[in-house]
């Protein structure tokens, strides 16, 4: 159930509160209109080139801004970074309350997650974080966040087809399906799609059995 949400979705995978480090370096504006643009391209870089293309000088070219500018709101390459996935982090976990209040099956549940871009999204952030402590630590409280809301989600979706904890615990499901995802989107990036329709196409076919679509 992964694929979507690692658009990846705040200090998620909820309840606990994110680190203000890097808040508290800020210079310019929080809701400044060039912070965003910066943002944006940094999300932008990171999708089409991966995490190592984002340098202060190809940032602030791609936004169509001065280089000093990159520094003016972020005094660290580390700050952007924080601040770029905490955004999408929070975006995220607010969508997918939203769509689980509206939908909670298990249809949605995977469909939640398994979009491929922002699965990849995700494992950029993560391929980062072997390098960036900050990010580390605030990819981490993002995932006890939004694996708690996940787990929850999961576990009310399976109730209603009388599936208890002890058939398949909520957490196994949840990893099983965004472990899944995870796997397409990274193979997919290194152009590798052998299996990929098979696998998704049993998925949605075994769930919509379950939910007697």
């Amino acid at each position: 159930m992964f694929g979507q949400l690692l658009s990846i979705g705040a200090p998620a995978w909820q309840g606990v509160l994110v680190a203000t480090a890097a808040s508290s370096r800020r210079i310019g504006a929080s809701d400044s209109k060039t912070r965003a643009q910066l943002l944006d391209a940094a999300e932008v870089l990171m999708r089409e080139e991966g995490y190592a293309a984002v340098t202060s000088r190809r940032l602030a070219a791609r936004a169509g801004l001065k280089p000093q500018l990159v520094h003016y709101y972020f005094r660290t390459m580390d700050d952007l970074f924080v601040e770029a996935f905490r955004r999408r982090a929070e975006e995220n976990l607010t969508r997918f309350e939203r769509a689980i209040a509206e939908d909670g099956s298990l249809g949605n549940l995977w469909r939640l997650n398994a979009d491929p871009r922002a699965a990849a999204f995700s494992i950029e952030f993560v391929a980062l974080a072997n390098h960036r402590k900050a990010l580390r630590a605030e990819i981490a409280r993002y995932a006890d966040r939004f694996r708690a809301a996940q787990v929850e989600a999961v576990r009310t979706a399976l109730a209603r087809h009388d599936i208890d904890d002890d058939e398949l615990p909520p957490i196994v499901a949840l990893l099983l399906m965004t472990g899944i995802a995870q796997v397409l989107a990274l193979e997919d990036g290194l152009g590798v799609t052998t299996g990929h329709d098979t696998t998704v196409e049993f998925i949605e076919r075994a769930i919509a059995r379950l939910e007697g679509q």
